[in-house]
């Protein structure tokens, strides 16, 4: 299951933004993910328990927004919506097309929690 080994990645990302804004972890964390991104979403969202265990977000919630399958068709130009197995040109059927949008994986957003109390030195240059 290579979900785990993406998770274990996300979960580098997500330490990566935590520290870069001085925060002290992560409560939401949304991903966006295609259909041909070869990630299975359900394994992902299985797997991220134990990759985030004993983390800055081991109890935050992973979250997905789907990206659809867009192409584009390099006979008319036009940008249209494909389904998986058929990554043909909405508007004029040709099948020399361009995926522009469903292969992704990307870490869109992070809500991150401070708890750094306000007479902190870091709450007055929280950028420092």
């Amino acid at each position: 299951m290579h979900e785990l080994a993406v998770a274990q990645a996300l979960v580098e990302q997500v330490e990566a933004v935590i520290d870069q804004h001085h925060a002290t972890s992560a409560s939401l964390i949304r991903v966006r993910i295609g259909p041909l991104a070869g990630v299975v979403a359900e394994l992902l969202a299985t797997a991220f328990p134990l990759a985030a265990a004993g983390s800055r977000m081991q109890h935050a919630e992973l979250e997905f927004t789907y990206a659809p399958i867009q192409v584009r068709c390099q006979t008319c130009g036009a940008d249209t919506e494909a389904a998986m197995n058929r990554l043909i040109c909405g508007a004029c059927g040709d099948w020399h097309t361009q995926i522009i949008s469903g292969d992704e994986l990307l870490l869109e957003s992070v809500e991150l929690i401070n708890d750094t109390p306000l007479d902190s030195p870091l709450s007055a240059h929280p950028y420092v």
